[in-house]
C-alpha cells in the first residue's frame, strides 16, 4: 500500500495559543497535542504510559491541581462545567519530539515538525527581542542618569534663586538707625 503524502496545515497562531509556561518551561498539554494529532487524549496517554522510559521529567511531567487551576483560570482551557478526572501531562519540546516516535503515525511526524518549527521561531523572536529589550534598558538607564543630573541642576538653581531673593529683600528693607539729614 502507498502512504498518503498529504500536506497538513496548522496555523502558527493555533500552536502558539497552546504553548504555556509552567515551572519555567515552555510546554504543551496532552489534550491539546491529542487534538492536533487527531487522536483521543486517552490513546495518547496510553502510549506515553506504555513507553514511560522515553519520557523523563525534563521531557514530560504531570500538572498538579494548583498548576492546572491557575492555567485554567488564565486561559480557560476547559469549557464551563467540564471536569478532568486526571491531571493532564505537560510536554516540553523534547517530549513532543519523543511523542512522534511512540505514536508512530505519519500525521504525528508531520504535526511534530510544524510544532518544533513554531518553537524554533518563538526562540528566534525571543532572542531578537532580547537585544531590543537590552538596548531599551540601556537607554532607560541613561535617561535615569540624565534625570538625576537635571534634578541636581534644578536644586542648585533653586538655591541660587533663594540667595538672590534674600539679597533683594535685604536691599529693599528700610535701614534701621541714625539717618543723617540732608538739609
Amino acid at each position: 500500500m502507498k502512504k498518503e503524502n498529504t500536506k497538513i496545515v496548522i496555523a502558527e497562531e493555533v500552536i502558539i495559543s497552546k504553548i504555556y509556561t509552567i515551572r519555567g518551561k515552555q510546554i504543551m498539554l496532552s489534550h491539546d497535542l491529542a487534538e492536533l494529532y487527531q487522536v483521543e487524549t486517552k490513546a495518547l496517554n496510553q502510549q506515553v504510559k506504555r513507553n514511560i522510559g522515553k519520557f523523563p521529567e525534563r521531557y514530560m511531567f504531570q500538572l498538579t491541581k494548583d498548576e492546572y487551576d491557575r492555567l485554567r483560570s488564565q486561559n480557560v482551557t476547559l469549557k464551563r462545567g467540564q471536569h478532568v478526572k486526571y491531571m493532564p501531562y505537560a510536554f516540553t519540546e523534547y517530549g513532543i519530539l519523543m511523542l512522534s516516535s511512540v505514536l508512530n503515525s505519519e500525521r504525528a511526524d508531520k504535526v511534530n515538525m510544524i510544532i518544533i518549527d513554531t518553537f524554533v521561531k518563538l526562540r528566534e523572536i525571543f532572542f531578537v527581542h532580547k537585544d531590543v529589550v537590552h538596548q531599551l534598558e540601556k537607554v532607560q538607564s541613561k535617561i535615569i542618569e540624565h534625570d538625576n543630573q537635571l534634578m541636581v541642576i534644578f536644586e542648585y538653581l533653586k538655591q541660587i534663586e533663594q540667595v538672590r531673593q534674600l539679597e533683594s529683600e535685604r536691599k529693599n528693607r528700610p535701614r534701621i538707625g541714625f539717618k543723617p539729614s540732608t538739609d
